[in-house]
C-alpha cells in the first residue's frame, strides 16, 4: 500500500481566496472555479451548501461567488479526475492505496488556526479508470454514474482523463482539518509552505507542498501506517 498527497480546492492563484477554517478546526471544502468555457457544468457557489449549512457563496467575495464551480474531488460518490501530467501520477495508484487531499485554509475569525495547508479528506482507492482505454460509449455511462464530478462535464477531456473512484465506506471528507504545513523562507526571503517538522518526521516527506505538482508519494509501510492513524483509519 502507498499514499499520494495532492493539493485541491480553491486557492489564491486560481480565484484569489482560500476556504475558511473555523475556531474548532472544522472547515469548508470549497472547490476552485471552472475555467473550461465549454464545460456543461452549470452550478455556481450559490448552488452548493457547506457542512455548516451555509451556501459556499457566503464565504466568498461577490466576484468569485457567481463563478461556476469545478467540483473535483467530490465527496458524494468519491471521485477525482484529471488530465495531462497530473493524470500520469494518478495512474500510479492501485486499489487499496490512499489518495489524500490537502487544501489552503484561512481563519474565518482571528485567534484561531493559522492560514496554512491542511489535510481535509481522503479516498481509499477502489479503481482507477484510464479513459484512453475506454470506449466512448462506456465513458458516457461513467459520466452518468458520477454526475457530481465537474471534471466529467468537460467534454474536451473525454478521451484523456484519468478518474479515481474511492471506496465509499473507506473514503471521507474530514470533520476537522489536520495541519500539514509550516511557513519557511526561501533564499530571497519570500515565505512558502513546506511540510511541518512534525509531519516531516511522521510521514517521511519534506520541502515545499505549495503546488499540487508534483504530488507527494509515501511508500514506506511504517509511514503509511502513521498516515492511516493520523486520518483515523484504524478507527474504522
Amino acid at each position: 500500500m502507498k499514499a499520494m498527497l495532492l493539493r485541491v480546492g480553491i486557492d489564491k492563484s486560481s480565484d484569489g481566496v482560500l476556504a475558511p477554517i473555523f475556531l474548532d478546526g472544522g472547515f469548508e471544502y470549497i472547490p476552485l472555479s471552472e475555467k473550461d468555457e465549454k464545460s456543461t457544468e452549470n452550478r455556481t457557489y450559490h448552488d452548493l451548501t457547506g457542512t455548516n449549512g451555509k451556501l459556499l457563496s457566503s464565504y466568498l467575495p461577490s466576484r468569485v461567488a457567481q463563478r461556476k464551480v469545478h467540483l473535483d474531488p467530490e465527496f458524494t460518490t468519491f471521485t477525482y479526475g484529471d488530465v495531462g501530467r497530473k493524470a500520469s501520477y494518478l495512474l500510479k495508484l492501485d486499489p487499496g492505496d490512499l489518495l489524500v487531499f490537502y487544501m489552503g485554509l484561512t481563519p474565518l475569525k482571528a485567534g484561531g488556526y493559522p492560514e496554512a495547508l491542511y489535510i481535509t479528506g481522503y479516498f481509499t482507492v477502489k479503481e482507477v479508470l484510464d479513459f484512453k482505454n475506454i470506449p466512448l460509449s462506456q465513458v458516457k455511462e461513467i459520466q452518468e454514474k458520477y454526475p457530481h464530478n465537474s471534471h466529467l462535464k468537460r467534454r474536451s477531456d473525454e478521451n484523456s482523463m484519468v478518474l479515481v473512484v474511492g471506496d465509499s465506506e473507506k473514503s471521507k471528507l474530514l470533520d476537522k482539518a489536520i495541519l500539514i504545513s509550516a511557513k519557511k523562507l526561501n533564499k530571497l526571503g519570500r515565505a512558502y509552505h513546506a511540510v511541518s517538522p512534525s509531519l516531516e518526521k511522521l510521514l517521511g516527506i519534506k520541502g515545499s507542498i505549495q503546488r499540487s505538482i508534483p504530488p507527494r508519494f509515501i511508500e514506506d509501510p511504517d509511514k503509511v501506517d502513521n498516515l492511516r492513524e493520523l486520518l483515523g483509519l484504524y478507527l474504522l
